[in-house]
């Protein structure tokens, strides 16, 4: 039988292995990384003097505007991120906290991981111009196409290379800009079909988007509820599946046509 003062004795007891536990994840590092808005890039201009497409083999045109393709900055594979870190980054737009492994899934040390990336970011582009090629009708072995984008890894540009490229030799299909004058920007990985597939860290690709001055954003449709969740003022979504919907909804946002919208 429990006296008057038992209960608050026992949730004292029982408080001080928890108290203990906080204690040392204070000072322990989470399996964490935090990851920010980085940086972005128009894949028709140059990088660092260096065009990001480059074209041989048949004839390109000027374009005006940009389609800028997006990152995020996250913290390394090895880095200690403290729960000083994570309660931070919770309640702050600009910053998110996602599991180490869904950010380093290849795991392994830095140098590994960076290889993995790069290698990753090879095959997109390989992927990016089979997609757009194929889109246009056209074969590889008459159309000899370069890209090139210095310190980025990753699949995630796969899209945007593949619109470049699209813009660079055929524009809009009818002597205008696919751009239409404006600054597009977006994300998704591409197979060599066409098929657009989800990326990870949306809704802080929409923050470097508008920062660097984009006004429309495409985005994977899958991951269209992420993208809205933080969306900045004055940049609208296109969801897309495949780079022919990305082309149509770009001619359409230039001519008045039908848009889809997440």
């Amino acid at each position: 039988m429990f006296t008057r003062h038992s209960r608050p004795r026992t949730l004292a007891l029982c408080a001080l292995p928890v108290l203990a536990l906080f204690g040392v994840a204070a000072f322990a590092p989470l399996p964490f990384t935090l990851a920010q808005p980085g940086t972005t890039a128009n894949v028709l201009g140059d990088d660092h003097g260096t065009p990001v497409i480059s074209i041989e083999g048949a004839p390109t045109r000027p374009t005006e505007g940009q389609l800028r393709m997006t990152t995020i900055v996250a913290t390394g594979p090895t880095a200690d991120v403290g729960i000083g870190d994570v309660i931070d980054s919770w309640f702050r737009t600009d910053r998110a906290v996602m599991p180490r492994d869904s950010v380093y899934p290849s795991g392994g040390s830095e140098k590994e991981i960076e290889k993995h990336n790069l290698d990753d970011m090879a095959r997109s582009q390989d992927s990016a111009v089979d997609a757009a090629l194929n889109y246009l009708g056209k074969k590889p072995g008459s159309v000899d196409v370069t890209l090139h984008l210095a310190d980025v890894g990753g699949p995630s540009a796969g899209l945007f290379f593949a619109l470049g490229i699209v813009d660079k030799l055929d524009g809009d299909g009818s002597g205008g800009d696919l751009t239409g004058g404006r600054t597009i920007a977006g994300t998704g990985t591409i197979e060599a079909d066409g098929d657009v597939g989800a990326v990870g860290g949306v809704s802080l690709k929409t923050q470097a988007a508008r920062r660097d001055g984009a006004t429309v954003f495409l985005v994977p449709k899958a991951e269209c509820k992420e993208a809205k969740s933080e969306l900045p003022k004055g940049l609208r979504l296109i969801p897309v599946t495949t780079l022919k919907g990305a082309v149509d909804s770009l001619r359409a946002l230039d001519h008045g046509g039908k848009i889809p919208s997440c």
